[in-house]
């Protein structure tokens, strides 16, 4: 899966552009979902949604992966109504989604260079996807608060990931790094709404 290429004063900068990023969404199903304390399920769906809203208005590409959906279920239809229209759940049978061939060429497809991961399972899917996507030459970014795991292991797949170089920001961190100026952040909240989700301040 080669990389599209970066120049060096892209690879040198820490932040990440709308224009160059994609955003994956990972295996947000209820099987997983069901995993967690039934407190952080609902927030987080809401806070991957409004990711999805961001993307959609900064017209960011989104790619979504749902892991064996014969066996472990759809994405959840709060998730597949935001994608944008004609855009399938790619049915994911690899933990890193880089080394399936059909994902990684919609990877590809995007010509976009930088990649936001949220979802699910922080230390497995999203961990191996982005080691995976890094390794392959990708500007890559968790979003700790939009990804799940129970605990201890979301922590732990958050730490393996910073150790590894990828960056580890938040919902909202994320938003603001997309955006970048007033004119911007006035445009997306006039599409998107003001109502942040559960759990950021904007």
């Amino acid at each position: 899966m080669p990389a599209t290429g970066r120049n060096g004063a892209e690879m040198r900068d820490p932040m990440f552009h709308h224009m160059r990023s994609c955003l994956v969404v990972i295996d947000v199903q209820d099987y997983f979902l069901k995993k967690l304390p039934e407190a952080e399920r609902a927030p987080l769906v809401a806070r991957i949604a409004w990711l999805m809203r961001v993307a959609r208005a900064l017209q960011i590409p989104v790619v979504a992966t749902a892991e064996d959906i014969p066996r472990d279920g759809p994405l959840v239809p709060a998730l597949v109504e935001l994608l944008p229209p004609g855009e399938k759940v790619f049915d994911k049978r690899i933990f890193g989604l880089g080394d399936q061939a059909d994902i990684a060429a919609a990877i590809r497809a995007t010509g976009r260079s930088e990649f936001v991961l949220a979802g699910m399972e922080t230390d497995v899917c999203v961990a191996h996807s982005a080691l995976g996507l890094m390794a392959a030459g990708y500007k890559v970014a968790a979003i700790a608060d939009a990804c799940g795991s129970p605990e201890p292991h979301h922590t732990a797949g958050l730490a393996r990931l910073r150790d590894a170089g990828i960056t580890v920001t938040d919902a909202k961190g994320i938003f603001y790094e997309w955006v970048r100026d007033l004119a911007v952040h006035a445009k997306v909240l006039g599409a998107i709404g003001r109502e942040a989700p559960p759990g950021v301040t904007l």
